[in-house]
């Protein structure tokens, strides 16, 4: 079988944060693939600009960069479980992975989430221990760590026989040897030249191409990223595209793109082993085969995770409703998580009895408020309801997800969050201890137990601790109440602004979350209450001006600081009667009643219901 020793398809996977764009920065600087003038960002492949802001990896992107006369493409993926998505399409794509690791964290809940789904598609990975320059780098010890990881999740022998390359990203540096650096990333590069299979030559046969990524033009309509498994493509050529459902339609190549640097260049040609983008096709979807017309073969499907958390989406109808932002009808917010779905895979919309509210789906917290923050940058108004985990029927028994969890913190909290994890139906796998009164703890929890549980548990461990979590499996589902919020609220009485003297009066009754002069509504929530139960306040109110002198006139009260939530930490915040309002400028949370008595009416109606029962 000829083989295409001109061109190697790779992967860069790894836990959030341990360096993976940093690391393609320098591959694609030192390749010589940019000109001697051209100015490249920081982390240039996170283009999106929650991406820059955030520091994290939410779409899966490629490049390609020219070595020593081979051409090496490179799929930079998510660390993220949430977009998981992204990351199982992207295997199909390549021939091999690189691991990068953190010389000091080792590996981690996403690092083994997404080593699992290489390991799914037989590829071996190069591992490269990052960050080599902290002083706290201990890269034997994680070498051992990344062998039991592979070994755990069933790993074959040659698997195992993984090379290993020793780099400073921010540094642009790499070596074989864990005691000192080269003066580049060339070990790098031999290795990724070296180890990493050239893909099959078999131009020669029939084409079959599989879409596993969308991008949307505004001049060429829909986008087709994809490798070329068989055969050649050709502008101009007539194709088959066969459909996910059975269907087949036929359409012309309009344009062909390859890959370089940070660009897409127009070819007229590509062949088997080569990854491209396509357009032409207006109807096109991930996982579909393109085809010759008269040798109509379909690759197997691809399996993408389904979402394990849902929210409602609804129509703004606050008493504030279309003050800030621009697209505030039905027919817009429809509009707008309809085109989501062109590109966003791991995501569903569904209608509800409601003309003005639907279910959306998607893979975790962080995947729904990423495309909550992105709506309200576009002017979007909305309302969100509590996330909820989707329970599925498996064998007759009602399933829920269950998350892997890893917490690392400092030792005299580890008491501290065993009981509340244990109180969220946690049950704890591993303890470790890493040394330096550091303590790692592994949970399977829950995901419902989850929801809301980053807030209590930075402060249990005042911001010491670290968490990360990744879906592991569907699990029978465990009765009664897990997590949750346990406070009650703290309700607007009134509609107007928010004065100091309102706030003060009821500072001691708990947590506020608004400041002086925010306006604010009757029904709206102003901040957390020292108890369970929610409680109605007027923060509204002004101190009466009488021309009578005070003798305490002199005083000076100092207000609290009120606690301003972030969009993550206001949707983790809500409970099954309230609301979150989202608008370009603001986010408030409310009860789904506003009305005082009528909520009062309708608690009543459930007590008594549960009583009869």
């Amino acid at each position: 079988m000829n083989l295409r020793e001109d061109i190697r398809n790779i992967a860069i996977i790894a836990h959030v944060d341990h360096g993976k764009t940093t690391l393609v920065d320098q591959l694609l600087k030192q390749s010589g693939t940019f000109r001697e003038n051209e100015q490249v960002d920081e982390r240039a492949m996170d283009s999106n600009a929650l991406e820059k802001e955030r520091g994290i990896t939410i779409l899966a992107k490629n490049t390609a960069i020219n070595y020593n006369d081979k051409r090496i493409n490179i799929l930079d993926t998510p660390g993220h479980a949430d977009f998981g998505g992204e990351v199982e399409r992207i295997m199909k794509m390549v021939d091999g992975v690189l691991l990068v690791v953190d010389a000091y964290e080792g590996t981690m809940p996403q690092t083994r989430f997404v080593l699992k789904k290489a390991l799914e598609q037989k590829l071996s990975p190069i591992v490269v221990v990052n960050k080599i320059d902290k002083p706290s780098a201990r890269p034997a010890e994680v070498v051992d760590e990344v062998v039991d990881l592979l070994i755990d999740l069933g790993a074959d022998e040659d698997q195992l026989e993984f090379p290993v390359v020793y780099a400073s990203a921010i540094n642009g540096t790499a070596s074989a040897d864990a005691e000192k650096q080269d003066e580049d990333m060339t070990a790098l590069f031999n290795a990724i030249i070296e180890h990493t299979p050239a893909p099959f030559d078999n131009s020669d046969e029939a084409l079959q191409f599989q879409v596993t990524m969308l991008d949307y033009s505004d001049y060429l309509g829909r986008i087709g990223i994809g490798r070329v498994f068989r055969g050649t493509m050709e502008v101009g050529q007539q194709v088959a595209l066969m459909k996910l459902d059975g269907s087949v339609k036929q359409f012309r190549v309009t344009k062909i793109f390859g890959f370089l640097g940070l660009k897409r260049i127009e070819i007229q040609k590509a062949q088997a082993g080569d990854l491209i983008a396509v357009s032409g096709m207006e109807e096109i979807n991930v996982g579909e085969t393109v085809c010759p017309v008269d040798q109509q073969e379909a690759l197997p499907i691809l399996r993408i995770d389904e979402p394990t958390l849902q929210m409602t989406f609804l129509v703004n109808n606050s008493p504030f409703a279309g003050r800030e932002g621009k697209h505030v009808t039905s027919r817009k917010l429809e509009e707008r998580l309809k085109s989501q779905l062109e590109t966003d895979v791991s995501l569903r919309v569904e209608d509800t009895d409601s003309p003005d509210a639907w279910t959306v789906s998607g893979r975790g917290e962080l995947h729904l408020s990423i495309l909550i923050e992105n709506m309200r940058r576009e002017g979007y108004e909305l309302q969100v309801s509590k996330p909820e985990v989707i329970i599925r029927e498996i064998d007759g028994v009602k399933s829920e997800p269950v998350e892997r969890v890893q917490i690392d913190v400092p030792e005299e909290y580890t008491g501290a969050v065993m009981e509340s994890l244990g109180a969220r139906k946690g049950e704890m796998i591993n303890m470790t201890n890493t040394g330096s009164g550091q303590v790692r703890l592994e949970f399977m929890v829950p995901a419902r137990g989850l929801i809301g549980y980053t807030t209590e548990f930075l402060s249990q461990t005042r911001g010491y601790g670290i968490i990360n979590h990744s879906f592991d499996s569907y699990q029978p589902m465990i009765q009664g109440q897990v997590g949750g919020r346990r406070q009650g609220v703290l309700v607007s009485m009134e509609t107007g602004k928010a004065s100091q003297y309102g706030i003060m009066g009821v500072e001691d009754r708990g947590t506020i979350f608004v400041e002086p002069a925010t306006e604010i509504y009757e029904g709206m929530i102003v901040g957390e209450h020292n108890r369970e139960n929610d409680l109605t306040v007027n923060i509204t109110k002004v101190k009466q001006a009488t021309n009578i002198r005070s003798a305490n006139k002199e005083q000076t009260v100092s207000m609290k600081k009120p606690r301003i939530l972030s969009l993550e930490e206001a949707l983790e915040y809500l409970n099954e009667d309230e609301y979150c309002e989202i608008t370009p400028e603001s986010i408030r949370l409310r009860k789904k009643i506003l009305d005082k008595n009528e909520r009062e009416r309708i608690i009543k109606k459930k007590k008594l219901a549960n009583q009869s029962n």
